[in-house]
């Protein structure tokens, strides 16, 4: 029978845990900002061309590219909470050795929050316009189209030139529909998704487009949590290493000396 491994004991490092906002916040917040018109743009330019085919190829390919953007919200996260927390255990062993440190540096330590606080504010040049658009969002009518110009003679004639009227009447793009553009070029995955036809579903996305904006906030938040969990799957690896490395030197150790030769036999 196999001998059972030994369950491996977590080995974590203490840290000084800083404040949930620090003079770095705003930095921080403007580059997630950066980050996410670059990936709105990005997917707004792969979504482009997976709009064409079946409904349900569409949607697979659109619930892939939500997700690898996800990922990557989430990953950023978790390189920025690891290496933060790598910093705070520095900043712990420096205050245990008595080394002075700085307030600063003791703020930009790391807090479970500080990757939410930090996402949400980077967020909030979108989520203005995406509660705007929840609140005025209508559900989309497709217009009357352009008149032929052989019906033109037509508006004259009192009996049918006020049912024709309506196609005289050119729309205008106001304030709202900026908003909206810019609001599905950032949700593009998932207006590619829902397709342009679903007019209703469309209508429900928009309306909810504040939690939407929210998504890659969490993501990133939550990855920046686990950067703890990453430190300490790094220092139990560690000693993993260094346990087995003894143990193959003890190992070496009784070979040599059960190999090494025995003085000459004594004489009778």
């Amino acid at each position: 029978m196999a001998q059972k491994k030994k369950p491996v004991t977590p080995v974590k490092k203490p840290f000084y845990r800083g404040k949930p906002t620090d003079g770095n916040t705003l930095k921080n917040a403007a580059i997630f900002f950066g980050m996410i018109l670059v990936i709105s743009f990005m997917s707004f330019l792969v979504c482009s061309m997976t709009s064409a085919g079946s409904q349900l190829l569409r949607t697979a390919l659109n619930l892939v590219i939500f997700a690898l953007i996800q990922m990557i919200y989430y990953q950023r996260g978790l390189n920025i909470g690891t290496d933060t927390v790598a910093k705070s255990e520095t900043i712990y062993q420096r205050l245990e050795k008595g080394l002075a440190v700085s307030e600063t540096e003791k703020a930009v330590c790391y807090h479970p929050l500080k990757g939410f606080i930090t996402a949400v504010l980077g967020t909030v040049p979108m989520l203005i316009p995406a509660v705007i658009l929840a609140l005025t969002a209508e559900k989309t009518i497709t217009g009357y189209g352009t008149l032929p110009g052989w019906m033109e003679g037509y508006l004259r004639r009192s009996e049918v030139g006020d049912a024709l009227v309506a196609y005289t009447v050119s729309g205008t793009v106001g304030a709202v529909d900026i908003i909206r553009i810019l609001m599905r070029v950032v949700m593009m995955p998932l207006v590619s998704m829902i397709g342009s036809d679903a007019s209703d579903l469309t209508l429900l996305l928009e309306r909810l487009s504040p939690l939407v904006m929210l998504i890659p906030a969490v993501s990133y938040g939550f990855g920046y949590t686990r950067g703890e969990s990453v430190r300490t799957r790094i220092h139990t690896e560690i000693a993993e290493n260094a346990a087995l490395r003894k143990r193959r030197e003890m190992k070496k150790r009784r070979k040599r000396m059960e190999n090494k030769p025995k003085g000459p036999a004594q004489l009778n």
